[in-house]
């Protein structure tokens, strides 16, 4: 792709945005990734966020056994690597989760765009603010729920419970997701969604759960 192209991509996804993320993704360097590419590493230092344009990727962290728990998705129109911003390293890893492009935006133009639209400055805020809560969630659930009650949970946190008469369809959900969201292995997470299907409680298809009523407290 030549570079008079890839300029106008880059305005013509810029334009999707919601202007003041659009005016900051201006500010930044064009770059694209292939599926499975770590953007940021955990604990390595970090002066730049991101600003997605296309494609989706996880945050996630992993301990020195390898073992990983996800910390939630992100999506084109949102910005990630915020949490750096301060000189600190970066809090978790990113990895794409099929191609993706964005807008490497450094912290001296973050500062620049925070100069001449101070009202970004809450919108920054309130985004730090929200991914705290969500990274604290996270570990209450860790510490003070069973392995059923994270999976559980999960399960039921993005549309609510079942009824008999209204399921609850997830699609492109793996088992191995759901481990990596609840800090398990997948094959204790396949053995509570096996005991769930066989007590009528969840139908299971191919990156398909069907959840056909509320989900019981125990197991």
């Amino acid at each position: 792709m030549n570079v008079s192209r890839t300029a106008a991509e880059q305005e013509r996804l810029i334009a999707m945005l919601e202007p003041s993320i659009g005016r900051l993704a201006a500010r930044g360097i064009l770059r694209s990734y292939r599926k499975n590419t770590i953007l940021l590493n955990e604990g390595e230092p970090g002066d730049s966020l991101f600003v997605l344009l296309q494609g989706q990727v996880k945050v996630y962290a992993t301990d020195e056994n390898g073992r990983e728990i996800t910390y939630g998705t992100i999506v084109a129109g949102d910005y990630f690597g915020e949490m750096s911003l301060d000189g600190g390293p970066r809090s978790a890893s990113v990895m794409s989760l099929g191609p993706v492009l964005c807008c490497l935006v450094t912290r001296q133009a973050v500062l620049q765009h925070l100069d001449e639209e101070p009202t970004f400055a809450i919108k920054l805020v309130t985004q730090v603010i929200r991914r705290a809560r969500s990274a604290t969630e996270t570990a209450r659930q860790m510490a003070l729920l069973d392995v059923y009650g994270r999976v559980i949970h999960t399960l039921e946190s993005e549309h609510g419970p079942a009824a008999a008469q209204t399921p609850v369809q997830l699609t492109q959900i793996t088992h191995q997701q759901i481990a990596s969201r609840v800090g398990a292995s997948r094959e204790m997470v396949s053995r509570l969604l096996k005991d769930l299907e066989k007590g009528g409680y969840v139908e299971l298809g191919v990156k398909r759960i069907t959840l056909k009523k509320k989900l019981p407290a125990r197991w």
